[in-house]
């Protein structure tokens, strides 16, 4: 498996960048090329094929988790407190604005046809969620289509944990649900708290040290450390390890050496990331969307279009050019890897089945 990915990594990466194309498409073409739905399924078959495409897809799931981890820790080691201060109007006014809009007209669709109200708006919010991992991976957050976008996906990140305590109380009427919901807020609250006292107070001075050393491999291995940490201790508190993952990015560019850090660990999210979208590709049956084609379709364009004009619309009202509106919209549109989370918890409370 390892060797596929890695050998998929190689003819990708050139071969898209030759034509110009984002190697986020040809990563997702491998993933269903190489999956269980696509040359996987012909290893019983032709025997040989077991070498040439990946045997283990559960396997791949920490990695595409890693994936996505190093993405939000690059985020915060290019946002850092002072300039997600100054993109607060942004964050809270346009992303507030661009999920519950969106997740409310996807919503009135699914109740007109048919579904309940609190399935209509479980599904809703899932669907009004954008992929903080296409959309970073495919735009310059220093232009302004960029820095929409990331304001954006900041809020969603940031509305997660709601959303949940949200899905949690309209599918279950019990005390004990929203106990368990109160108590891990508070200590993700108390964990995240932690968190940025001790990097104010102790990471200046390990990056210090290891830039003292001249080792470029001790450098690397202290930034690793902080985001698997990081990450470690909000996942242990109940929160998404993308949380902790954010907050280390944001202490190390407090930091002088925040430069120093993300170019040390771009690799690794480079290819974290290859993975990721290698198993959103693999999770695709073309068989079962060939089979009821024109229903995907239809949901496809309806979802899609409803997400890019509802964020163009928001921006032109907020004064944005029109050719800046619709690229943001267009970019997007498409639903996110935290739609699967907003799925999974409202199919464990019975919102949907």
């Amino acid at each position: 498996d390892a060797l596929v990915i890695l050998g998929a990594a190689g003819l990708v990466i050139p071969l898209f960048a030759r034509f110009r194309i984002t190697p986020v498409i040809g990563f997702i073409l491998v993933g269903i090329l190489v999956g269980p739905f696509g040359l996987g399924a012909k290893v019983a078959d032709i025997p040989w094929l077991a070498y040439v495409t990946i045997s283990d897809p559960a396997g791949l799931a920490p990695w595409a988790e890693f994936g996505i981890v190093m993405l939000l820790f690059s985020i915060g080691l290019e946002l850092s407190f002072g300039r997600l201060w100054t993109m607060r109007r942004l964050v809270f006014g346009l992303g507030a604005l661009e999920l519950i809009i969106g997740a409310l007209l996807i919503g009135a669709v699914l109740f007109a046809m048919g579904n309940s109200l609190a399935t209509g708006l479980a599904l809703g919010l899932a669907l009004a969620m954008s992929s903080t991992a296409l959309v970073l991976k495919i735009t310059d957050t220093r232009t302004p289509v960029g820095r929409a976008a990331l304001s954006m996906l900041l809020f969603e990140d940031i509305a997660l944990i709601p959303i949940i305590f949200l899905l949690g109380a309209m599918g279950r009427t019990g005390g004990a649900e929203g106990a368990d919901i109160w108590q891990t807020l508070m200590v993700g609250g108390f964990t995240v708290a932690l968190l940025m006292l001790g990097g104010r107070l102790f990471l200046p001075t390990l990056f210090a040290q290891a830039a003292r050393t001249k080792s470029p491999e001790l450098f690397l291995a202290a930034s690793l450390l902080v985001v698997i940490v990081a990450a470690l201790a909000t996942a242990a508190s109940g929160l998404s390890p993308i949380v902790g993952a954010l907050i280390a990015g944001l202490l190390i560019a407090e930091t002088d050496y925040a430069g120093e850090v993300e170019s040390m660990t771009e690799p690794f999210k480079g290819l974290a990331l290859g993975v990721f979208l290698i198993t959103v590709g693999m999770s695709l049956d073309i068989d079962q969307v060939w089979n009821r084609i024109w229903e995907v379709a239809l949901a496809v364009f309806a979802v899609l279009g409803i997400k890019a004009v509802v964020t163009g619309t928001i921006l032109r009202m907020m004064g944005a050019r029109t050719g800046m509106s619709t690229e943001t919209g267009i970019l997007m549109a498409s639903p996110s890897e935290t739609t699967l989370i907003v799925l999974g918890t409202a199919t464990s409370v019975g919102l949907i089945n």
